[in-house]
């Protein structure tokens, strides 16, 4: 427990630092969002991509990693699914609310799964988390636009629009070429891969920073039914869930670490602009994301110790 918390803690540190330097105004909101654009488009891309280009499929259980993830997030969507009109009948939570509640649940933040990974095992728990998220981030993105269209009260995206921003997503990209690279056996000019070296250096520490200057402590209100719903599902029950399938599909080790690391990280940041865009409750989002990541500093170290 200790060990991981050990890991875990700088992590939690930077993000604090990032929201320091938010907060005191050292960096504008306008610069801020140069500095995201930059480790979205660029330094993430790169490590990515290098990861998976060098990774050795034949030492990870991929495809039953694959398989544990995707059926522990199709569990929890279908879970989600159902208790919806209880969560409306008992709570007052309607369709809105109930898409942040579906996002704050089923989302992940990958900045801080790697950033993690990379402290608690090293350059392979970030070659297997870059495989996972091989399998989550599309079904990730899919599922949460098409709950968004169905519940939420904002336009809902042509199909065309869904596949442009799936094609488009700079983390897929950069997945799909280390995919490419990596099966024709082509190996990185050294120049290239000592560059690609150095951005991804950069990307882990930018990255957090940036998770930590979009908290936005002065939101949260007093907690309700839907907000402690948001917050702690996810946390709770989302290592639960994977540690199942974890065990049914034979999984352990790195792996299982990698895994369980994962399922308990926050909800993904950019789960705010999409409610924003598309008619969710972009505030209740908003609280979501800020709770869960405070509360990382227990509930990681906890999930790994347990489940891990």
């Amino acid at each position: 427990m200790f060990m991981t918390l050990a890991a875990i803690l700088p992590v939690i540190l930077v993000i604090a630092s990032g929201y320091l330097m938010a907060r005191t105004g050292l960096i504008s909101d306008q610069q801020w969002r140069g500095v995201e654009r930059l480790a979205y488009y660029l330094l993430f891309p790169a490590v990515l991509f290098r990861t998976i280009a060098g990774v050795d499929f034949s030492r990870v259980p991929t495809l039953n990693m694959g398989a544990a993830l995707l059926s522990s997030i199709f569990a929890m969507i279908i879970a989600l699914l159902l208790l919806r009109p209880v969560l409306e009948r008992a709570f007052g939570i309607e369709g809105p609310r109930f898409t942040s509640i579906f996002q704050g649940t089923a989302r992940w933040n990958a900045m801080i799964a790697l950033a993690i990974a990379n402290n608690v095992v090293g350059e392979e728990g970030l070659a297997i988390l870059a495989i996972a998220m091989v399998f989550m981030i599309p079904v990730l993105n899919i599922a949460s636009i098409l709950v968004l269209s169905h519940y939420a009260s904002g336009t809902k995206p042509s199909p065309r629009k869904i596949a442009r921003d799936l094609y488009s997503n700079p983390f897929i990209l950069s997945i799909g070429a280390g995919v490419i690279v990596n099966v024709l056996g082509v190996s990185l000019p050294g120049a290239v891969d000592d560059t690609l070296e150095i951005l991804g250096r950069a990307s882990l520490p930018i990255g957090i920073i940036c998770v930590g200057a979009g908290l936005d402590l002065s939101s949260l209100r007093r907690p309700g039914p839907a907000l402690t719903l948001g917050a702690f599902l996810r946390p709770v029950f989302m290592p639960l869930i994977a540690f199942g399938f974890v065990h049914l599909f034979g999984i352990s080790g790195t792996a299982q670490t990698i895994v369980i690391i994962a399922s308990a990280v926050p909800a993904a940041s950019n789960s705010y602009l999409l409610a924003r865009q598309m008619g969710g409750d972009a505030k209740l989002m908003a609280e979501i994301i800020t709770l869960q990541t405070l509360a990382a500093t227990f509930t990681i170290p906890l999930a790994v110790l347990l489940f891990g």
